[in-house]
């Protein structure tokens, strides 16, 4: 440490001016935080307590949950779940993104049309709708196709087309598609004005525009809440239960009504929603790095890509020792 000579007319306004050469020679004061290590020791003998209730309380009955988690009827209701899931997702998603094209369409009778529909269909709750499409013989003993307020060219019995299957996947699709609509138009509008107006300067055709420009913008604001509605639909097909449709909540349902084991059974149910959903967030997290690569320079490493860096570490650290 050196101290500059000062002239007479900046020593008597500032004083003596002192240089530090070496910023290691400065004291570093360790910021302490006590209260955090006592919370996070409170918080891990929580969890220690949960998890040694799970183990030793006998309640749990962990024998009759490694019986039926991979049982034969089990695994075919849980076929039947991500069936439910899987055609509510693309049927409510593809009718889902004509009702917003209609919301932000210049033309009235399509925007009214798709307000009433997403309007209806919100309104109505799940079960509600469910069963009316499960019950729609009682109305409609007969369908037919044919020319609008014309000749049918074809009838058929609606009890022989409608299965309960068959309905569950309408009335779920249709209940989705008035929340996905919303997700999408609310992705698209959430695109600046600027990038339409660019999109059109440079003279590319209207798909075009919408496809390389502005959909991969909107994506960002879409997927997130887009993966939260397939979750969503995922955990709510045991809402089917009601209709006798065989799928996992059912099932686990009907395996404690006869044997008598509500707690492991509903573990079994719970462990398969927990595992799947989890591959879900997965999925999810992934997709939506793929469409983070125009808004960031350099991506994040992933947790996986994290792991082998840590490792990696570890091992130079231990061949320099």
């Amino acid at each position: 440490m050196s101290i500059l000579a000062a002239g007479p007319e900046q020593s008597a306004a500032a004083g003596s001016i002192t240089e530090v050469d070496d910023d290691g020679a400065l004291p570093v004061a360790r910021t302490r935080h006590p209260w955090r290590w006592v919370t996070s020791g409170i918080a891990l003998v929580l969890v220690a307590q949960f998890v040694h209730g799970l183990v030793t309380n006998p309640g749990w009955d962990w024998s009759t949950f490694a019986q039926y988690i991979t049982a034969s009827s089990v695994l075919a209701a849980l076929k039947v779940t991500l069936e439910l899931t899987l055609w509510g997702t693309l049927l409510g998603f593809f009718i889902g993104i004509w009702l917003a094209i209609g919301r932000l369409s210049s033309n009235p009778v399509l925007q009214v049309i798709s307000w009433v529909y997403i309007w209806a269909f919100r309104s109505i709750p799940l079960i509600v709708q469910l069963l009316f499409w499960f019950n729609l013989a009682y109305l409609y003993k007969t369908l037919a196709l044919g020319i609008p307020f014309g000749p049918e060219l074809v009838r058929f019995e609606t009890n022989g087309v409608l299965s309960g299957f068959t309905a569950a996947v309408i009335g779920l699709a249709l209940h989705q598609a008035a929340y996905s609509a919303e997700i999408i138009r609310a992705g698209i509008i959430s695109v600046d004005q600027g990038q339409w107006e660019a999109a059109k300067a440079l003279g590319l055709p209207w798909r075009k525009q919408f496809f390389t420009i502005i959909a991969p913008q909107a994506m960002r604001g879409i997927l997130p809440n887009a993966a939260n509605e397939v979750i969503s639909l995922f955990k709510g097909t045991s809402i089917v239960s009601t209709m006798a449709i065989a799928e996992l909540f059912y099932q686990v349902q009907v395996i404690f009504g006869r044997n008598g084991r509500v707690v492991p059974l509903l573990m079994v149910a719970t462990a398969w929603y927990i595992l799947l959903t989890t591959v879900l967030t997965i999925i999810q997290y992934y997709i939506e790095r793929h469409f983070a690569k125009g808004s960031v320079r350099n991506l994040p490493p992933t947790p996986w890509q994290r792991v082998r860096g840590s490792f990696a570490d570890i091992r130079s650290k231990a061949a320099a020792r």
